[in-house]
């Protein structure tokens, strides 16, 4: 049976307005699959909480499954007092929590996630490559091959990051509806990937 959905990924609606002084941020790093567990404890405290998920198909026996996995396996985002972190510590589900200098950032960073998530935009978990990076393909017709990162061919994609974690999803775009960026926000050569999509 293919993994189901947390309840929700975002509670309550209006996260992304809550003050930062009154629900400081915080970043569960969660036992190995624990995520959405975590998602539906919090749910159930009404922490409030947001844990991008993204939809993967595959094929099996003949049949098609839908799966929904955490954008940031093992991260749960969520915000609260002190004793709303305990309570969720008190979960058994996290190793432990990250706190979050910058929490402005941090709410810009996953509204900005939200919004391309509502467009309908199709996310793609990118992890933080480099041009020399080796790289081993993991899905479509070139699996198993290994090589380096030159860099991205044939692919337009904008990069959202979240830099507390390090790591970034990437959302493609067809080139009409893009246009070149202010010089201080311009991709470099870090936008490059192998992925076999």
């Amino acid at each position: 049976m293919p993994p189901l959905k947390c309840a929700t990924e975002l509670f309550p609606a209006n996260l992304f307005d809550l003050d930062e002084r009154e629900f400081p941020w915080w970043v569960a790093h969660t036992r190995s699959r624990q995520d959405k567990a975590l998602g539906r404890h919090l749910l159930g405290l009404s922490v409030p909480h947001f844990l991008p998920q993204r939809e993967k198909r595959y094929r099996r026996g003949g049949r098609t499954f839908v799966s929904y996995l955490p954008l940031f396996p093992g991260y749960v985002f969520f915000r609260g007092t002190e004793p709303q972190r305990h309570d969720a510590l008190r979960s058994n589900l996290i190793v432990r929590t990250l706190p979050v200098q910058e929490q402005h950032v941090l709410t810009q960073e996953l509204l900005q996630l939200r919004r391309l998530q509502q467009s309908g935009a199709s996310l793609v978990p990118y992890p933080d490559l480099s041009s020399g990076d080796p790289v081993r393909v993991v899905e479509g017709p070139f699996k198993g091959y290994t090589g380096v990162v030159v860099r991205e061919a044939g692919r337009l994609r904008l990069i959202v990051s979240v830099s507390m974690l390090k790591s970034a999803v990437a959302v493609e775009f067809e080139r009409q509806v893009l246009v070149l960026a202010a010089p201080s926000v311009r991709s470099d050569s870090r936008s490059a990937v192998a992925s076999g999509y």
